[in-house]
């Protein structure tokens, strides 16, 4: 069968024709269609007593070693994997029944190994590979990978402090989170790290929630996937990636073009992802902060590199948003303004796109354009006091009693993120704003009354920067 679509598409068919709930992966899929020119699917099973091994080393055993496609077992409350799987053959055999015994009898060794790892991986506790990582380094610069540990737990600690959850849980998860590197079954399958860490922790009589936390602590892996399910997962995965990105830029060693060795973007992408879809009202400053703490033993870490690293942490947001359906420039006004936390940014944004289809939306947009510009090329210092008896004309006075009234408007609606109202009562600005500039005119020749118009414009401006810049959208 020549066509690679057409052959890749009759081995799916075959292998869900041999098994309805066979897993097929579509890599396996690329890579078993690039390795037979006839296909055909093969039923098999192997000895119900390797299913003690957890399912996902079973899968990466399959998969991995020997291309083939494992079966779920649909009945299983936990959605493991049956003893049964499908091999694909490169011919079509007059007896089937031999070619399924060969299948069966490769894939023992295969599982075998898996259950020896898995067996002498628990000889002694997760905690007692703690001192191994001391002797596996994760840069030069920054130290081992049990120096990240540590790292690490100071970090997912004071977090889980500062957000009231349970220090002791985050910490202890950080801690234990990258012992299973080196482990038997992780050097084999390196893809089963956080998993087989899980398993070793229940094994090791670790709480729940601590195994958990280190299971799902490198989630998100990749676009699309979910995030950690709890809190203490989700610190422990702030933690290792605040430490590295801070880590590796102040090593010198940022990405650059296509070469990104340490995965930061993904990194950065994945710390996005977790302080705005788990709502951690975490200010991301005192994220980066914390990092750079604890590396200050190993590095120093200058104001700079902080401001390296956030920047290049809010220029993810821009794909991040835009994935969404949210355009550069709302999300580039919405980054413009005074946030601290990243769910705090999204309910900016939320509430501006909803804004910026009003009436008034535009029109306000482009005046904020125009006093930013007034303000940029005033060749007079100016600043934000207002004096009332200089405001000589009524469009004057009309914006100084609005701003004034609505400076106490915001605060209370600001205080609880109440955006999409905040903007609403500054729409109430649009009229006397274009009344404003169809009959004042700002650069007066008397310095006093430039200086007081300059100022009053300031505070307009101010306003609506509490919220985003809307002169972005001008």
């Amino acid at each position: 069968l020549a066509d690679p679509e057409r052959r890749r598409q009759r081995i799916r068919e075959q292998v869900l024709a041999a098994e309805p709930d066979a897993l097929v992966d579509p890599d396996l899929l690329d890579e078993v269609n690039n390795l037979v020119e006839w296909p055909v699917a093969v039923r098999c099973t192997f000895e119900p007593s390797f299913l003690e091994v957890p399912h996902a080393a079973l899968i990466a055993s399959m998969q991995d070693h020997q291309k083939f496609f494992p079966v779920r077992d649909k009945e299983a409350a936990s959605g493991g994997v049956s003893n049964r799987f499908v091999a694909v053959s490169n011919i079509e055999s007059l007896d089937v029944a031999a070619v399924q015994s060969g299948y069966e009898r490769v894939i023992r060794p295969r599982l075998a190994d898996a259950r020896f790892f898995f067996e002498q991986d628990q000889l002694q506790p997760l905690d007692a590979y703690l001192d191994r990582l001391n002797r596996v380094v994760f840069q030069r610069k920054i130290g081992t990978i049990g120096d990240k540990s540590k790292r690490m737990a100071s970090i997912a600690g004071s977090l889980a402090e500062e957000i009231e959850e349970g220090i002791s849980t985050a910490e202890r998860a950080a801690l234990l989170s990258k012992c299973d590197l080196v482990t038997h079954m992780v050097g084999e399958f390196p893809e089963l790290q956080g998993e087989m860490g899980m398993h070793y922790a229940l094994a090791s009589g670790e709480p729940p929630g601590v195994a958990q936390a280190i299971g799902e602590h490198y989630a998100p892996r990749f676009a699309g996937d979910d995030i950690p399910t709890t809190v203490a997962g989700q610190l422990v995965s702030i933690a290792d990636r605040s430490d590295s990105l801070v880590g590796i830029f102040a090593a010198g060693l940022r990405p650059s073009g296509n070469k990104d060795p340490f995965a930061l973007r993904r990194s950065a992408l994945g710390l996005i992802r977790i302080l705005t879809e788990a709502e951690l009202e975490i200010d991301l400053n005192r994220v980066l902060a914390l990092a750079a703490l604890n590396l200050g033993e190993r590095l120093e870490i200058s104001p700079d590199v902080l401001s390296q690293v956030r920047s290049f942490v809010v220029e993810r947001l821009n794909n991040y948003y835009r994935d969404q359906g949210f355009g550069s420039e709302l999300v580039n006004a919405a980054v413009a303004s005074p946030w601290t936390t990243l769910p705090d940014l999204r309910r900016r944004l939320r509430a501006l796109d909803g804004f910026m289809g009003e009436e008034a939306a535009q029109s306000l947009a482009a005046a904020n354009k125009r006093i930013g510009n007034i303000l940029r090329k005033a060749e007079i210092e100016t600043s934000d006091d207002i004096e009332a008896d200089k405001l000589v004309l009524d469009e004057e006075r009309a914006i100084f009693e609005e701003v004034i009234s609505l400076e106490n408007e915001l605060s209370p609606l600001l205080e609880r993120g109440s955006y999409d109202e905040g903007l609403q009562r500054l729409a109430r600005l649009k009229a006397p704003v274009d009344r404003f500039f169809d009959t004042v005119m700002v650069m007066d020749e008397d310095l006093d009354l430039r200086r007081n118009r300059l100022a009053l414009l300031s505070r307009v401006k101010a306003l609506f920067d509490r919220i985003a810049d809307l002169s972005i959208l001008g």
